[in-house]
């Protein structure tokens, strides 16, 4: 269990910072993007907590949980023979997303257009989650670029925007409160 006893401690005054492993990096390294990316996502994911209940809020829920395991994930370099056990995305954590993104998807109405963010509050705030998770995702493919990570933790998060957008769908109403996308309206 992680114990914290100071909040600060100077020790990124500098411009750098610790990773998991004790490693420092430069505070706008790309590793600290993507868990920095994906600590911002569990951020908004908090506020459409606000707006939510019942099985949606377990899913936001486990959601957020499951951000702090990718974010632990992404601020442990992959190394031969660690000192611990890293916690590692697991391809469970994904099928779960899968799973949950198919049962949402069946009470959903067919798309004929692409689907604007908005809608409901709580609609608005899951596709600010969807495309902070795209953006999560961007940093961390950045980051395999550079150094090895956990594929799973790739997989979960290309998912989770999926499931995002299915959550907001849901949450206006399946589908029938969606704003729809309607090319060249203004012209």
């Amino acid at each position: 269990m992680v114990k914290l006893t100071k909040i600060y401690t100077r020790g990124g005054d500098g411009g750098q910072t610790s990773l998991s492993d004790g490693s420092r990096v430069a505070k706008d390294d790309l590793r600290v993007a993507a868990y920095g990316d994906v600590d911002e996502l569990n951020a908004v994911v908090g506020l459409a907590r606000l707006h939510a209940d019942g099985d949606v809020d377990e899913m936001l829920s486990r959601i957020q949980n499951d951000l702090f395991d990718l974010g632990a994930d992404l601020a442990t370099p992959i190394v031969a023979d660690p000192k611990y056990p890293p916690l590692r995305m697991v391809d469970a954590q994904v099928d779960r997303l899968e799973g949950e993104i198919d049962k949402l998807g069946e009470a959903l109405a067919a798309l004929n257009s692409f689907v604007l963010p908005g809608g409901s509050t709580l609609a608005a705030h899951l596709h600010m989650a969807r495309t902070v998770a795209r953006r999560a995702e961007r940093q961390a493919t950045a980051l395999a670029r550079e150094a090895e990570i956990n594929p799973a933790a790739l997989r979960y998060l290309n998912r989770l925007s999926d499931h995002f957008f299915q959550l907001a769908r849901h949450a206006n109403n399946d589908g029938a409160g969606d704003v729809l996308w309607v090319p060249g309206a203004n012209r």
